[in-house]
């Protein structure tokens, strides 16, 4: 039933097979492949359920039916929201997170549906990143999805907010994970982000609406974010962070892990660094990347490409107007000299850029501190330090 809607009987069926109490991914799986549909397991006694190997007490909630009731109000909360549900025979369904150990059962989705079909990278890292990172974050999430790849993050703070906005900015793909339900925007502060996901690109969940975002969610949550993808960029991240967690269930799943290396001294370092000593894929820039993905998924991405790969003489020749729109006379010699003391890895303090530059004065350097800023040049962080955009 390719591209058709679900029945409303079916789609409470796999609904309430979701909402069990007990059941997990591999289990439902295991219920599938034994009675064929959700249908069939819901028709299915008591005894029948134990002999397949289901516990006493997740069997007795499965032939009593009780989580129907639940199935109607997701149901009706799906609708308000304009979500759908995607369960794993859809077609609509991820193949490559079909593939995995432990698929989930069901997606909810809302968003651009089609983007669940297409070449994904997952873009991961610390919730607190260094300027390096984030500027990093951006710059190769922009780049990837120019060429063509969606990218895929969890949107919490820090280096997944950059990766999704990165993609935004060139009017990329982007695929949102959540580990709360999708009627929950977990940060707060990424309520704006959620939106614009939601318009633009794509959010989905294992998760049922209204589940609130428990910490013991987003480990779980990881395994889609790699399982959709072709490979997994980590971006910074402690040694045993989320970011390290995705990138072992990649591996596991046989998915390519990449690797931006850091500055030995900084603990966001360690994770990357020490995934590259155990062999993944040292990315300086996106071709780093592409190279490495299979031919088939090249050429299939070549045939979605809308602008120039980064790297490219085209690509390149784009990026200069960036540079060329600096004003010029004295407006553009303070301009540059503001340009060249600010560092992409180390914020740098107004008074510091004031001192540094005192020939001029304090009037034309926060001018062009300003121009540079609208330029997209730099940009100002919390408490008058500015970081220059890489």
């Amino acid at each position: 039933m390719p591209g058709a809607a679900l029945d409303q009987q079916t789609l409470l069926c796999w609904l309430a097979l979701r909402l069990v109490p007990g059941l997990g991914a591999r289990t439902a799986a295991r219920l599938l492949e034994t009675f064929g549909t959700p249908e069939a397991i819901f028709r299915a006694s008591r005894t029948e359920l134990e002999e397949a190997g289901l516990s006493g007490s997740v069997a007795q909630s499965i032939a009593s039916g009780c989580a129907f009731e639940e199935a109607v109000d997701q149901h009706q909360r799906l609708i308000r929201a304009g979500a759908e549900l995607i369960p794993i025979r859809d077609p609509r369904y991820p193949p490559a997170l079909r593939e995995i150990f432990d698929p989930p059962v069901v997606l909810f989705a809302r968003g651009r549906l089609e983007l669940l079909e297409e070449p994904m990278l997952a873009v991961v890292g610390t919730r607190r990143p260094t300027p390096y990172g984030v500027a990093v974050a951006e710059r190769l999430a922009s780049e990837l999805a120019r060429a063509g790849l969606v990218i895929v993050s969890g949107m919490a703070r820090g280096i997944d907010t950059a990766a999704h906005r990165g993609a935004l900015a060139v009017d990329g793909d982007t695929v949102a994970v959540f580990g709360c339900g999708l009627d929950v925007v977990y940060p707060a502060e990424n309520r704006a982000l959620a939106g614009e996901l939601a318009r633009k690109g794509l959010i989905v969940s294992e998760f049922p609406m209204g589940t609130p975002g428990q910490p013991q969610n987003f480990p779980v949550r990881n395994r889609i974010i790699s399982g959709m993808s072709l490979g997994v960029l980590v971006v910074e991240g402690a040694q045993y962070s989320g970011s390290a967690i995705t990138a072992r269930l990649a591996m596991e799943q046989g998915r390519e892990v990449f690797a931006v290396p850091g500055n030995i001294t900084s603990r966001m370092s360690w994770g990357p660094n020490l995934l590259i000593k155990q062999g993944a894929k040292l990315v300086q820039e996106a071709s780093d990347v592409l190279d490495e993905l299979p031919v088939e998924k090249r050429r299939r991405l070549a045939g979605r490409l809308a602008q120039p790969v980064p790297g490219s003489e085209v690509a390149q020749s784009a990026e200069a107007p960036a540079q060329a729109s600096l004003p010029l006379g004295p407006a553009g010699e303070v301009a540059r000299a503001v340009l060249a003391v600010c560092r992409v890895d180390q914020p740098l303090h107004l008074d510091e850029i004031l001192e540094r530059l005192d020939r001029y004065s304090s009037s034309e350097l926060i001018a062009a501190l300003f121009e540079l800023e609208v330029a997209g040049l730099i940009r100002q962080l919390p408490g008058k330090n500015f970081v220059k955009v890489w």
